[in-house]
């Protein structure tokens, strides 16, 4: 009897052990790795983002006048990826990108994110804060966000289920741009 209770005891371990180490191993899969490793911008801009055209207007190198620079990119996992880059530059350099982007922008919205956006009448997605350095998913109301382009992949009946947008978040009064592309 003791050697069949020991048996029971090692089998119970041994299921329990298991389930743990197999939770743990597809758990950490499935939760994608944020890089915020700004050294790595010119290797995810020009190697690991897929589609070159989304981030085309990202500055080609991160401006040497840049300052307090954050990005946030997030590998291609499950069809869903983003990429964003923030940057503080002199104020004459903001307005002049705000302006060159106001007049090419094809949606503009104050604050708020993807889902305050898709949600307005023919609103289209965007994306949310990622770069903000804390867990704030909206923009404050101080940023313009300009929608440079929008794709919509999704099948009749499923409007936006996959797509792609991109485009820049502007705060004047920071003095700060958010190059910014998702896919989903």
């Amino acid at each position: 009897m003791k050697r069949s209770q020991f048996l029971l005891a090692l089998a119970s371990f041994s299921i329990v052990g298991g389930s743990f180490f197999l939770r743990t191993t597809f758990n950490s899969t499935k939760e994608p790795k944020i890089i915020t490793d700004t050294s790595r911008y010119q290797e995810i801009r020009n190697q690991l983002w897929s589609d070159n055209d989304q981030v085309k207007h990202f500055p080609n190198q991160i401006p040497t006048d840049a300052k307090d620079v954050r990005i946030a990119y997030s590998p291609e996992l499950q069809g869903s990826s983003f990429f964003q880059i923030r940057l503080k530059q002199p104020p004459n350099k903001i307005e002049k990108l705000l302006s060159q982007y106001r007049s090419s922008a094809k949606h503009k919205y104050r604050g708020g994110n993807t889902n305050d956006h898709i949600n307005q009448p023919n609103g289209v997605p965007t994306t949310f804060f990622y770069t903000s350095g804390s867990h704030t998913e909206s923009f404050p109301p101080n940023y313009e966000i300009l929608v440079l382009n929008t794709e919509d992949k999704g099948r009749p009946g499923f409007k936006w289920n996959h797509g792609n947008s991109y485009g820049v978040a502007i705060n004047t009064s920071a003095s700060e741009i958010i190059y910014w592309s998702e896919k989903w």
